[in-house]
């Protein structure tokens, strides 16, 4: 199934977008698809997964990791490759604005020493994953938010640019014609590019970006650029990213919680799964209205991924193979 269409069968009809041929385009990528195989029986490093089919992102990664290089940079510079293609709407350039017509990105990065940086509400600057190494690297905070996390760019050296396309300008503005305003994931409207990475030496790394949800409220922040709930490395266990609601991924603390069921013991795809159990057993728990999808890695190289609903996948490479995985969900029967 074509990326970002997890939701379809779980969608309302609040938002009710309209998806051009441009919106899909990520999906001209070929790579090979398996179904319902979310766990690595003969790990072997290095390798790297990243959520929905992006082959062209775990491309990079993969080619920077056999050539030698760090789970960091190869974290970074895949994640880079999905911020500058214009025709994925949900990540930096040409990513679907707020309700007000403002492209505010997310992102954040962890290295193998448990450093961290990121940044929220970043605007006119298409690298947001770079901008949140530089957090991590050259200041002592851990988050940079909104003006003073652009200014922090220039100031790194990174160039201003309008992020908004022309083709994302015209799809707010005809959401605009109804302003439909929900926080709910629906069609088309939200999802994240997460990227984690072991290296030749066993070492792990991990990133996240994303434009967030569609047509937010000004000053809307997800889960993604933060660390424990949109991401988590732990180099002595492993690393988890999420995708989806990033307002139910915070109120679990979703990734850290992988880790740590990781830690005790579980397998990454029994860590996923149990996370998932705990969103959609909450108490007046809404979960057949939206989506959340995690990816996780351990230490030995083992992979799992999960969701609430269908169509949820995660991109491997990993022996010289570059496959696109249907990730197993919690709702078989819808």
């Amino acid at each position: 199934m074509k990326r970002r269409k997890f939701i379809k069968n779980a969608s309302l009809t609040g938002i009710g977008l309209s998806v051009s041929a441009s919106v899909l385009a990520c999906d001209k990528n070929t790579s090979k698809t398996k179904h319902l195989t979310t766990v690595s029986t003969t790990p072997s490093l290095p390798l790297v997964i990243a959520t929905w089919n992006v082959p062209n992102a775990t491309a990079k990664a993969w080619h920077i990791l056999e050539n030698g290089g760090s789970a960091l940079d190869a974290v970074e510079q895949g994640c880079m490759v999905e911020e500058a293609d214009v025709n994925n709407t949900s990540v930096g350039k040409g990513g679907l604005p707020d309700r007000d017509g403002h492209v505010t990105l997310d992102a954040c990065i962890m290295d193998k020493h448990g450093n961290c940086g990121s940044v929220v509400c970043l605007e006119n600057i298409t690298h947001a994953v770079s901008v949140a190494r530089n957090v991590m690297e050259k200041t002592p905070h851990v988050m940079l938010a909104g003006k003073g996390a652009e200014q922090f760019a220039y100031e790194q050296g990174f160039k201003k640019e309008n992020l908004l396309t022309e083709a994302s300008k015209k799809a707010w503005e005809d959401w605009k014609i109804k302003s439909e305003y929900k926080p709910i994931i629906n069609i088309e409207n939200h999802d994240t590019i997460g990227m984690l990475a072991i290296d030749k030496n066993g070492d792990i790394s991990g990133a996240c970006t994303t434009s967030g949800l569609a047509y937010k409220m000004h000053g809307r922040v997800g889960d993604s650029p933060i660390i424990g709930s949109g991401l988590y490395v732990d180099n002595e266990v492993g690393a988890c990213v999420a995708t989806g609601l990033g307002e139910e991924v915070v109120k679990t603390v979703g990734s850290f919680l992988v880790v740590e069921l990781m830690r005790q013991g579980k397998s990454p795809q029994e860590a996923c799964e149990e996370a998932i159990s705990r969103i959609v057993n909450k108490p007046n728990s809404n979960y057949k209205n939206f989506q959340v999808g995690y990816i996780a890695v351990n230490k030995q190289g083992e992979t799992g991924s999960y969701a609430i609903h269908q169509w949820f996948s995660m991109t491997k490479y990993q022996n010289n193979n570059n496959d696109n995985i249907q990730a197993t969900f919690y709702l078989k029967d819808k």
